[in-house]
């Protein structure tokens, strides 16, 4: 393969902390400041910085008329898209695949099994010196439903097989047969929802999972439910959810809101029967290595022009 020399790199890790970057690319740090490190017009690969939101992950992009490659640190690209049609024809936008799912799978799981196991409540009791014993749901026998499953839905489903749940069930854009067992379209979800214990969200925000879970999507779960999203808050009808919540119909986990960050006196904080993080489902030790990892195998494969991986589209 012909390497690749032209150009700048953009990165929101300084370059000396990455081991493994090939030499002969310009490598200039940004994480988002207020000024750029060079002029995006010379800018080849821009890696996006990461959790800091559309206004400055879109910011340069009009004046990146050389880019070729966008890279985000995050499994999503939703907070890239109000920008692509900024940028010339043929720039690849590539994802974080393999960087977020252990983390991401892991809260999923820290999710369900707190919320099940009423650890809320205990956090509670133990500030008011309060022993609240009882009998408490289990994650065993119960039936979960992963409403999208691509790397990090099947890494939750790596981790609920020891559990002993009595059926997973999996939806994705589209059908396919897995090891596991059959991945179902989203036409399938009325049929799906009333089967569930669980219902986990990890799909993507884009046009058809925006406000996915309505009012008739929540109707359908049983009565019961726990409802866990670790995938992007405006899958969700923030007020549907909220009224299904303090009916105590259902029950919910969340590591993303609508609105993010969810605002003092919002009534989601205070709703019954529901648990909230703030977004933290990829911001853990294990994010820098294997972001770091990433980088150095897509800048590797760009210096010597060969394809980049984790492709989500290309602009034309």
């Amino acid at each position: 393969m012909t390497s690749t020399t032209a150009g700048d790199v953009w990165l929101p890790i300084p370059a000396d902390e990455i081991e493994g970057l090939p030499e002969g690319l310009d490598y200039h740090f940004w994480d988002g400041g207020q000024d750029f490190p060079a002029d995006p017009a010379d800018c080849a690969f821009y890696v996006v910085p990461y959790m800091k939101g559309p206004p400055i992950a879109v910011r340069p992009l009009d004046a990146m008329g050389a880019v070729r490659v966008v890279q985000t640190l995050s499994a999503g690209i939703d907070h890239v898209e109000p920008g692509l049609g900024l940028l010339p024809a043929g720039v690849r936008l590539c994802n974080a695949r393999g960087v977020h799912e252990a983390s991401t799978a892991e809260l999923a799981l820290a999710l369900i099994l707190a919320s099940l196991r009423g650890f809320p409540g205990f956090v509670h009791g133990q500030d008011k010196e309060e022993w609240r014993a009882g009998f408490y749901p289990a994650l065993a026998d119960k039936s979960v439903l992963i409403v999208g499953y691509g790397s990090i839905g099947s890494a939750i489903e790596d981790r609920l097989e020891p559990f002993e749940c009595a059926r997973v069930a999996r939806v994705a854009r589209s059908a396919r047969t897995t090891a596991r067992g059959p991945v179902h379209t989203l036409d399938d979800l009325p049929a799906l929802l009333p089967q569930a214990d669980i219902v986990i969200l990890s799909t993507p925000l884009n046009p058809s999972t925006q406000g996915l879970v309505g009012a008739e999507f929540l109707r359908a779960m049983r009565d019961g439910a726990l409802l866990v999203n670790v995938a992007r808050g405006q899958v969700v009808d923030t007020a549907a959810l909220l009224s299904e919540l303090e009916c105590g119909r259902l029950r919910a986990a969340l590591d993303v809101t609508d609105p993010e960050p969810l605002p003092v006196g919002h009534p989601l904080w205070h709703a019954p029967h529901v648990l909230i993080t703030p977004h933290v489902g990829g911001s853990t030790s294990a994010f820098l290595p294997r972001a770091k990892r990433l980088l150095a195998a897509q800048l590797t494969r760009f210096a010597e022009g060969e394809p980049v991986r984790n492709v989500v589209l290309t602009t034309g």
